[in-house]
């Protein structure tokens, strides 16, 4: 079991540099050439509507700016390195941006809607010459399920959008929040330390430097000057909402700084980290805590966001947050039922958020989480909760999370669509 869950964290907690979905993108685009052995002359590049509205808005990084799809595949094949993976462009030789560009303004993408069922789904087909290549990308980010070459396949397995249980991650059906709470409590520290070391460094380094500069809104860095300048207060609630959201203003507007991503997001894996780091660092708690802490806090994000699925109409940072929820509340030593009732009222407060697209409004929506979070963990020490039938709320915390992904998962799926068409359509 030890091993398994080990394992489900190596899978999850993995850097990108950039938003994942245009990242993705890049990557696909930097195998295709490397299958053609050319730049293509032209690509049609089939994607799912969730890939359309997450590549739409956000900034990708190493670009000068350039946004949309077409500007990441283009930055995938002229400076991409495929075997970076999520680290596709870091790096990239700005010397090549003027060729990216020209590669966008003579039009050779051609985008296409996937009608598809699965939610994260890319496919690109590239011409050189007479010769034609084809890369399939589906479930998770850098997940190729099937490459051509003029008609001969190089690669094919079969991948199923239903559950990850269908697919070659790591089964994750046997999480429970007991588990993870007992878990985080006795885990021999050097097993995880290595992953959530990186963590602290990577995320904390992006969070300083959406906190120093401005990037988009600068939501997070708007919040720390309020605090100086006493229009907020020099709280918890506060530094935590802060510190979490100026990562996600930076990654969100092309800042080219890595993160440590959880469930195929950077946001969510900030989001995860962010908070817990802040909420240690003001109550003096030690290292091997935090340590737990963020283990705590990833898992539980893992664990609820399996049962949504990696892309869908309910915002990720959702999930994240009442991760932080159970996690703070498990570093101050509250019991499993109330790390648990903190995580229900986090849920059962921040379902209905929207994801409209990977963009600035991120930030604003990961302040939104964190706040309820803080204020779901502080009622839970004082035994005050949601009761059963309220709204989502189930029997139990393992009930409120599959009421949670019934609704993300089947309920929005109406939802997305609008979101789509208005995405697409808005004039």
């Amino acid at each position: 079991m030890l091993e398994k869950i080990l394992d489900i964290l190596k899978e999850e907690i993995i850097p990108a540099e950039g938003c994942t979905e245009p990242i993705a993108l890049a990557y696909a685009g930097s195998k295709l050439r490397d299958i053609l052995g050319n730049i293509p002359e032209k690509i049609d590049a089939y994607l799912s509507g969730n890939m359309i509205k997450n590549v739409k808005s956000v900034k990708i990084p190493n670009s000068e700016g350039m946004v949309g799809i077409d500007a990441g595949i283009a930055m995938g094949l002229i400076v991409g390195d495929s075997k970076k993976e999520l680290m596709v462009i870091s790096g990239a030789d700005k010397s090549k941006l003027p060729e990216v560009k020209k590669y966008i303004d003579e039009k050779r993408i051609n985008v296409f809607l996937n009608e598809g069922d699965v939610k994260l789904y890319i496919k690109l087909v590239g011409t050189y010459g007479k010769n034609v290549a084809t890369i399939e990308i589906q479930n998770y980010h850098t997940n190729i399920t099937e490459i051509t070459k003029n008609g001969e396949k190089i690669l094919g397995q079969s991948c199923d959008d239903r559950s990850f249980v269908d697919s070659p991650m790591t089964d994750r059906s046997f999480l429970t929040m007991e588990l993870i709470y007992n878990t985080a409590k006795t885990i021999e520290l050097e097993k995880i330390e290595p992953i959530f070391k990186k963590v602290i460094e990577c995320n904390t380094t992006i969070a300083k430097e959406g906190l120093t500069n401005l990037y988009g809104i600068g939501i997070g860095k708007t919040i720390k000057e309020g605090i100086e300048e006493g229009v907020y207060g020099n709280d918890l609630r506060n530094n935590m909402a802060s510190f979490a959201s100026a990562g996600s203003d930076a990654r969100m507007n092309g800042c080219s700084l890595p993160v440590m991503t959880t469930s195929g997001s950077g946001n969510q894996g900030m989001t995860a980290s962010l908070p817990v780091i802040k909420f240690c660092e003001m109550k003096n708690i030690p290292y091997e805590q935090l340590i737990r802490g963020l283990f705590f806090s990833h898992l539980t994000t893992i664990h609820i966001k399996t049962n949504i699925g990696r892309l869908s109409a309910y915002c990720g940072a959702m999930c994240a947050s009442a991760g932080v929820a159970g996690a703070i509340s498990f570093l101050d030593g509250l019991t499993l039922e109330q790390c648990g009732k903190a995580i229900e009222t986090t849920l059962g407060t921040m379902s209905g958020l929207i994801c409209d697209g990977a963009k600035s409004s991120c930030a604003t929506k990961i302040v939104s989480g964190i706040s309820c979070a803080f204020d779901s963990y502080y009622a839970a020490k004082k035994n005050r909760s949601f009761l059963f039938g309220e709204g989502i709320i189930g029997r139990d915390v393992e009930k409120t999370i599959k009421n949670t992904g019934i609704l993300g998962k089947e309920g929005m799926l109406e939802t997305d669509k609008v979101i789509l068409d208005i995405m697409v359509n808005n004039k």
